[in-house]
């Protein structure tokens, strides 16, 4: 999967498939998969490190789980997050954090907000990176916010964010994600633009959607926002397999003589 198959997607109105990704492992199944993107996202703070927001991750830790996605996903389009305030510095470290995910073989950068990023954005795709833009709610700006909140649902703030997508596409930015916005926005964008969309509680009309793998997984069942749709539960799978073994092991089930040297 490259960059113009998925600008061919959009223009022939079919849908984009992306799901985040952290690890080898799972980036291997995920590369079995009829999944066309992968984004390794910021996420993974909260997912894989157990934070409460997506903030404390740094630039070294981004590289060292988009590397290993990389190499378990080689036939998968992946998207690497710039983490919190690893854009936001000088030009000189901004484009050494830029570089250090773009060598570890991801094909594009995605980075939060557009006010105060325009030059950075355009000098990234000058330098030969693609880059994808993050709107509505956007996490590392979780204490501005004061929550996980709706973003756009005044008729300013949906103006605000018609004219931000069209600043990233003139930009030079491929794609966009919109997070949790009104359905109805993200349609008038989506028909109006050039620029690929992809939504997250942002409804069916963006060309096309991400979800949190491990929610649409179900594991922890706990996390259910209304956007999430749970396609496996994982978390009482694992939980049987679990139960399972360690019954054998205090039974002296398992290991058997076929499992033993």
């Amino acid at each position: 999967m490259n960059i113009n198959q998925l600008r061919q997607m959009k223009q022939q109105g079919e849908k984009i498939a992306m799901v985040t990704c952290y690890d080898h492992a799972s980036a291997v199944i995920l590369n079995q998969s009829h999944v066309d993107m992968i984004l390794v996202g910021d996420s993974a703070a909260m997912v894989m490190h157990g934070e409460t927001s997506t903030l404390p991750i740094d630039i070294a830790t981004m590289a060292m789980h988009t590397r290993a996605v990389v190499k378990g996903a080689p036939d998968k389009f992946v998207v690497a997050d710039m983490p919190f305030m690893s854009f936001r510095k000088s030009l000189e470290s901004n484009m050494t954090a830029v570089e250090q995910l773009m060598k570890t073989g991801a094909h594009a950068i995605k980075l939060e907000g557009v006010s105060g990023n325009e030059e950075l954005i355009k000098h990234i795709v000058q330098s030969g990176v693609p880059v994808m833009g993050h709107l509505g709610l956007t996490p590392q700006s979780i204490n501005q916010f004061g929550g996980f909140k709706v973003q756009g649902r005044e008729q300013a703030a949906q103006q605000k964010i018609i004219d931000q997508v069209q600043l990233l596409s003139d930009l030079g930015a491929f794609a966009v994600v919109l997070e949790c916005v009104p359905a109805a926005l993200t349609e008038v964008i989506t028909k109006s633009s050039d620029i690929i969309t992809i939504g997250i509680g942002a409804g069916n009309s963006t060309d096309g959607q991400v979800l949190v793998m491990h929610d649409l997984l179900g594991y922890p069942s706990s996390f259910s926002p209304k956007f999430v749709r749970k396609y496996l539960n994982t978390e009482q799978l694992f939980k049987d397999a679990f139960n399972a073994y360690a019954k054998d092991v205090k039974s002296q089930q398992f290991p058997n003589d076929e499992e033993s040297y």
